[in-house]
């Protein structure tokens, strides 16, 4: 039976993220993009210093400030989409898919402008005051109750979306890989990692925004230095990465045997885990910041896709590629970025920075998605009930540890595919309303009445 619906995620999967699904995310990012007239890319600078804090006010609706609203969101998307998911990128489509996740990522930062300016301009309430947002309360109080089962359609996607498969198989896989031991111990793994999640998570936004504040430029920085050691070593080949990235990207041979559209396909899908553009789970967590801008809070989410998609993406796509390990081996996900890295760093230094990391940008990932899950259910029922959705979230992590990772894969790739589909669709349709609100906040900031 598992077989069966197995084969069944693995189709439905493959078929959703055909053409139709690439055309609504590209065609409508590109459309955002040119709308916008590229303007929110001039405020990029203004967003840095609404990130910073220099807007903040603590009068303002909301439960996050803006640094922890973007941490949180960043939390759930700087994890194992970019550490794995880079690998599985790389291994589908070969290192031209790198390139698409770039495209996809520039786009995504205009996408993100308008779904996240939209999940402040139609906020919620629960019966305790705090602010609920994401494109289900877009769409039924942007676009009205007739457009309810378009809301719904995302909330019912989001339960499964959101839930930690992927995330909790691969740091599952890393520690079996590292400190080799049998897959039997997966349970063990899985039980204690359900164990420390749950700390977390049932403290509610707060927490999981506090905990994110501080681990997200932790892991970020330490990634960061990491891999720049690695390529430093690596120099000269690096150029070399940059310029196989571009020729495979376009390379005739992928264009005459019909690859192109795979292997555009294969980078948008990684690049959508990764940032999470279009989606819909970031809106939920940006809706919550304390502010009364709208514009604000939508230039804080472009920053999202520049940090995990263009830096920390490229980093590992670049240590991957400068080891050569993706042409030398069957490996796949974290064990193929595990390998490139101890190809390189002396005397398995590679297996402790990787656990390291995986650890602290896995479990960061299981926090924040916890809170998307618990809103879409208290969307479907009560918000006073979207609470009791953290104990099947803790339960799956457990299940999450031992299934195979190409189900784990399918099975969250198929409802992003969902998800995204109401998010894109109410985004283009109240686009309108962002540019009008736009207008005002960016005349406003030219002549310093704000």
């Amino acid at each position: 039976m598992f077989k069966t619906l197995e084969g069944f995620v693995s189709d439905f999967s493959s078929w959703v993220w055909d053409w139709p699904l690439l055309i609504l995310l590209i065609g409508g990012g590109v459309f955002f993009l040119i709308y916008s007239r590229f303007t929110p890319f001039f405020y990029f600078k203004h967003a840095i210093q609404v990130l910073s804090g220099k807007y903040d006010d603590e009068k303002a609706p909301g439960q996050l400030n803006h640094f922890q609203a973007l941490s949180s969101a960043i939390a759930a998307t700087v994890g194992m989409g970019n550490i794995s998911g880079v690998a599985i990128a790389i291994v589908a489509g070969g290192p031209g898919a790198v390139f698409w996740m770039w495209i996809s990522a520039l786009i995504g930062m205009a996408t993100k402008f308008y779904t996240c300016s939209l999940a402040v301009m139609y906020r919620s309430e629960d019966d305790d005051g705090n602010l609920l947002s994401g494109p289900m309360y877009v769409i039924t109080k942007g676009l009205g109750q007739q457009w309810k089962p378009l809301a719904i359609v995302f909330a019912l996607a989001g339960l499964v979306g959101t839930l930690p498969a992927f995330t909790a198989n691969q740091l599952t896989q890393t520690l079996v890989d590292v400190l080799d031991w049998n897959d039997s111990d997966k349970w063990y793994i899985g039980f204690s990692l359900a164990g420390v999640a749950s700390i977390v998570i049932l403290g509610g936004i707060k927490r999981i925004g506090n905990v994110a504040s501080k681990l997200v430029p932790f892991m970020v920085v330490l990634y960061f230095i990491t891999v720049i050691a690695i390529l430093i070593i690596q120099m000269e080949k690096v150029p070399t990465m940059f310029t196989l990235i571009f020729s495979d990207a376009f390379s005739g041979k992928a264009v005459a045997g019909g690859a192109l559209g795979y292997l555009i396909k294969t980078g948008v899908k990684r690049a959508a885990f990764s940032n999470e553009a279009g989606i819909g789970t970031a809106p939920m967590m940006h809706g919550t910041a304390k502010t009364n801008e709208p514009i604000r809070e939508g230039l804080v989410a472009m920053i999202g896709p520049a940090i995990d998609t263009l830096l920390v993406c490229t980093l590992t796509a670049l240590a991957i590629l400068s080891t050569g390990v993706w042409q030398s081996t069957n490996d796949n996900g974290i064990s193929l970025t595990l390998e490139a890295f101890n190809t390189v760093l002396p005397y398995g230094l590679g297996d402790i920075v990787v656990i390291i990391m995986v650890s602290v940008f896995a479990l960061s990932t299981l926090f924040s998605y916890s809170y998307y899950g618990t809103t879409c259910l208290g969307f479907l029922t009560k918000p006073k009930y979207g609470k009791y959705y953290n104990y099947i979230y803790i339960l799956s992590i457990i299940i999450a540890a031992v299934v195979k990772i190409e189900f784990a894969i399918n099975l969250i790739d198929s409802a992003f595919a969902i998800m995204a589909i109401p998010t894109v669709i109410s985004a283009l349709l109240l686009a309108p309303r962002v540019n009008k609100r736009a207008k005002i906040y960016f005349q406003k900031l030219e002549n310093k009445s704000i």
